[in-house]
């Protein structure tokens, strides 16, 4: 007999064998119809897989996060089996799910044109009008080689080669088409009718530049119409918001092919970075950090010790010179254990904050890099506190709160942030003592802030666990921008000592911080948050100032050498163009504020103000509107 729990905790219980699908429909019809698949002791399963032990079952349909994941999986599939009719010549490569959506990689001799897409599109849905069942077979290694070799699926058998243990694969059938996967899929085509092709890119063989280039079909699934529809909406907003088109319309920055994956900062762009790294600095002011600056090019035996060499050698720019071989940092932490250790440190001296505006350079792959918000060379605003054991609890308390305040000043409340403990990782340093130590820090400052927080297993670094701050933005899409990690180990293999009140030598804790993160990437969110929008007290420049007619334009250069005296950021245009084109040209820029002045301004020493959003705010003094701005600025967000 096969006794088979219920998530409810009833039990069932059946002769034999039997499969997800059999079990959902000896529950009801209503369920068998709508089972995409199962999971069986916490993995998940085929509705056709047989479960022949007494197992735990959880029956799996398009209201589970992973049926929606399923459906995508199998949507890829999809996409593969109209391709394969309409293109017979084109090579299937892989494709797998991705956030909200799918890719299938595809070697094919010319581009896919967007009438290539509509007519794939199209082709898909007369599949899924057909109502057939998706057919799964285990099939031995030597079979599935002939099936792709009497297919001319090179990149197919490519992939077998890579799995030379698997004795058997997973091959499934939509009617002629075949693919090979480890699954699970869905039973029938009537689950995929809720999806959208999106875009076609370029795509190298394994992400490797060196390789044959692809082209990349994306699309995206749902198990409902209305989420579909929420998606393209945001979709469509993510577009208008994209900070790569808003840097170019805004003249912030750009990147070149000269220099792959690092940024060039127009003036409007650095003011931006200016006033993100100015505040910081005030941050680590006004909370106990004394600023350091660690060097660039750091021997690899540093990077050795510490272990990063060893994780982290294929991500590192190197460098030789008279024989030895060094590295440019891709972080700041054991340049921060060099400076703690110069001197004789106290436990008077703990905890002791030092923060860095770090510029780091990883070796990112070429196909990874996206505008700013993925890049080669970065700047972290990088914060390391040497503490006691008895020091971790408050200061992680404190951290929390403190970046509260900043994600609030920069313009996401509260509500905005996830939290989540990422713990040991299998690959790791250091003692399971230590690392059930910092682990328990961790939770209990997140609850000791009142704050309700997620567990990532096996997610924190190599050398401690971590807290990940994650940001929900104005759309929707989450960001991960802070941590903290606990680190016991790192200060142990550089020797790092401090003399406790007993006169004996200790090690201390290092706590690894950072609340922005990378200041390219989170200006690129704060982009993307405001939609090019920037709150006036970060805004490039917070104030234009247009006359209407020539007779006014002394009094335009008053009201700008005023305004600039009060250390406000101001344009003065004094174009012989129309005053609605000037305003119109002005407000595409997307500054806070406009001021018109005409004959009657100038006369009565006062501005026509216009507010972003094309607000009319009417005619006040400039002294009233100083105030008014003052007070904007000093309110952040």
């Amino acid at each position: 007999m096969i006794h088979i729990t219920l998530p409810d905790g009833s039990k069932r219980e059946y002769s034999g064998p039997v499969t997800v699908a059999e079990v959902a429909a000896s529950i009801g019809p209503g369920l068998a119809k709508v089972t995409v698949a199962g999971k069986v002791d916490g993995k998940l399963v085929d509705a056709s897989d047989r479960i022949d032990h007494d197992a735990k079952l959880q029956i799996i349909t398009p209201k589970d996060d992973d049926g929606v994941e399923i459906i995508r999986h199998s949507t890829a599939h999809l996409v593969g089996h109209a391709v394969k009719q309409l293109y017979p010549s084109a090579k299937m490569v892989i494709g797998p799910v991705i956030d909200e959506g799918f890719y299938y990689d595809i070697a094919y001799e010319r581009p896919f044109t967007p009438e290539d897409m509509a007519a794939i599109e199209s082709r898909m849905r007369e599949l899924i009008a057909q109502d057939y069942d998706v057919v799964k077979k285990m099939t031995p290694r030597a079979e599935v080689i002939e099936v792709f070799k009497s297919r001319g699926e090179d990149y197919k058998l490519r992939l077998v080669e890579d799995m030379p243990d698997e004795k058997a694969m997973g091959l499934y059938y939509h009617q002629e088409y075949v693919d090979m996967c480890r699954g699970p899929h869905v039973p029938n085509t009537r689950f995929l009718k809720v999806f959208k092709l999106t875009r076609v890119s370029g795509a190298y063989w394994r992400g490797d530049a060196k390789n044959e280039q692809l082209q990349r079909i994306y699309g995206t699934a749902w198990a409902d119409k209305k989420d579909l529809e929420a998606y393209i909406k945001r979709i469509e907003e993510a577009e208008k918001r994209d900070h790569r088109k808003l840097g170019r319309e805004l003249d912030l920055f750009h990147v070149d092919d000269h220099a792959p994956g690092l940024v060039f900062w127009h003036p409007k762009g650095w003011t931006i970075w200016q006033g993100v790294e100015q505040y910081m600095r005030k941050v680590y002011q006004d909370n106990g950090y004394q600023e350091v600056k660690g060097p660039q090019i750091i021997d690899k035996t540093l990077w050795e010790k510490t272990g990063h060499w060893d994780k982290y050698r294929d991500n590192m720019f190197t460098t030789e010179s008279e024989k030895r071989e060094y590295a440019l940092k891709p972080m700041n932490c054991p340049g921060h254990i060099l400076i703690f250790k110069q001197g004789i440190k106290s436990y008077r001296d703990l905890p002791l904050r030092y923060g860095e505006f770090g510029q780091c350079h990883r070796n990112e792959p070429s196909g990874g890099l996206h505008g700013i918000m993925r890049v080669r060379g970065f700047t972290q605003d990088d914060g390391h506190i040497f503490c006691t054991e008895d020091q971790i609890l408050k200061e992680c308390v404190d951290y929390t709160t403190l970046l509260q305040k900043v994600y609030a000043d920069f313009g996401f409340q509260s509500d905005s942030i996830i939290y989540k403990v990422a713990t040991r990782p299998d690959a790791r340093i250091g003692s399971d003592e230590s690392w059930d130590k910092a682990e328990h820090a961790l939770m209990e400052s997140l609850r000791a802030s009142g704050c309700e927080f997620q567990i990532s297993p096996g997610e924190g670094a190599f050398y401690g666990p971590k807290i990940e701050y994650t940001l929900k933005d104005a759309i929707g899409r989450q960001w991960q921008c802070g941590t903290i990690q606990v680190d016991f180990s790192m200060p142990e293999r550089l020797d790092a000592e401090y003399v406790g009140e007993d006169g004996n030598r200790h090690r201390p804790v290092m706590l690894h911080r950072a609340i922005v993160g990378s200041l390219e990437r989170f200006i690129g969110i704060l982009i993307e948050q405001h939609a090019g929008a920037m709150p006036a007290w970060l805004a490039p420049a917070q104030v234009s100032v247009l006359n209407i007619t020539d007779s006014q334009s002394d009094y335009a250069r008053e009201v700008v050498k005023t305004l600039q005296n009060q250390g406000l950021r101001v344009n003065l245009d004094l174009r012989n163009e129309k005053i609605t084109y000037k305003i119109r040209e002005h407000s595409l820029q997307k500054l806070p504020y406009i001021l018109v002045v005409g004959d009657k301004e100038k006369e009565a020493k006062a501005v026509a103000v216009r507010a972003r959003g094309n607000k009319d705010l009417g005619v006040m003094s400039l002294e009233a509107f100083s105030q008014m701005i003052a007070s904007d600025i000093a309110q952040k967000a």
